[in-house]
């Protein structure tokens, strides 16, 4: 029987369960609105390495045996790692879960990578192909500047449509069986590209993919805005945000107060001088795990839609006067209910 709902959405034969989730942050992060909530807090950017490329490496590490230590489980009983970040090659995730001896998918989805992860790993247990899948995502505020714009003792001026980098590392344990939320639809993104050029504005060339991505799986599934709780995209802060509602209202859908994204939770734009909010593929990873996961577990959303969201650029493409290509992943996870036993 065919899985598959409309052009871009799968629905799960009985749903992959969330068995744990953890997040590590840097020490701007763990100063924001959702500091209390982050797992591993590192005292400073650099977490204790000589370079930010090392130290994002070990925020990959550090976190995920956290969350395998969370889900109760060791390496040796995770069948695959899947996971990424925005360095070149993928070198922070490479040299971050090697230690770990498991079967490793290194994926790039930008920023969207959580989504990803995410989606792939939910596949390969309900097809049968295993069990427990680790996923996450990483990033680094001063190793991603200095690959995509300035290096930091340059002190270029940011303009107010740019957001910064999360850094800080996010990770989920996907279980065939066990007690937590369920991943049970996946609605993949296809690349929108708008033409938008302009590496500080992140979040006017990843909108159009976001309100694609939503727009067909509100087609696919026959649903709306208000059959969700919560519907929180990955790293577009305030002017993609913005720009999203816009679109889905020409396409008549009304995005309420439930819509939200994980830029705009993390950063206190006014006191944090973030300008348009975060970024990153810790983005959407970490305000997952620390803040939506536990709402999941607790069943006080009982039915979220999870959208990372991408910008695929390079260096070279920049260089090299390339557009911004878009990309979101959609997930729909439905809450434990409440008063369950966990």
């Amino acid at each position: 029987m065919s899985k598959r709902i409309g052009r871009q959405t799968a629905r799960l034969a009985e749903g992959v369960v969330i068995l744990s989730a953890a997040s590590t942050v840097g020490p701007k992060e763990a100063e924001g609105p959702l500091g209390k909530y982050f797992d591993q807090r590192a005292e400073d950017a650099l977490f204790g390495e000589a370079t930010w490329e090392l130290a994002e490496s070990k925020f990959v590490e550090k976190n995920m045996a956290l969350t395998l230590q969370k889900a109760n489980l060791k390496a040796k009983e995770v069948d695959y790692i899947l996971c990424g970040d925005l360095l070149n090659q993928c070198t922070g995730s490479t040299f971050g879960v090697r230690q770990f001896e498991i079967p490793f998918f290194g994926l790039f989805g930008a920023c969207s990578t959580m989504g990803e992860a995410m989606s792939l790993g939910a596949m390969l247990i309900d097809g049968g192909f295993a069990n427990h899948v680790l996923a996450g995502a990483s990033s680094h505020f001063c190793a991603a500047e200095k690959q995509f714009r300035f290096p930091l003792p340059l002190g270029t001026q940011r303009p107010p449509t740019a957001t910064w980098t999360v850094t800080g590392d996010g990770a989920v344990v996907l279980a065939r069986k066990g007690n937590g939320p369920k991943i049970v639809e996946i609605t993949t993104g296809k690349i929108v590209d708008m033409g938008v050029t302009d590496a500080n504005n992140m979040g006017a060339a990843m909108a159009p993919a976001a309100a694609d991505l939503l727009q067909t799986h509100f087609a696919d599934t026959g649903r709306t805005p208000q059959d969700y709780d919560v519907i929180a995209t990955g790293d577009l802060g305030t002017v993609g945000r913005e720009l999203v509602v816009e679109l889905l209202a020409k396409a008549g859908y009304e995005m309420d107060s439930r819509y939200t994204d994980c830029g705009i939770e993390i950063f206190d734009n006014e006191t944090q001088d973030t300008h348009a909010g975060g970024s990153g593929c810790a983005c959407s990873a970490v305000t997952f795990c620390a803040y939506f996961y536990p709402r999941l577990l607790s069943g006080e959303i009982g039915r979220m839609l999870f959208i990372p969201t991408g910008a695929l650029m390079s260096p070279t493409s920049s260089q090299q006067g390339q557009s911004i290509p878009g990309i979101a992943h959609g997930l729909v996870i439905e809450g434990c209910k409440k008063g369950a036993k966990k």
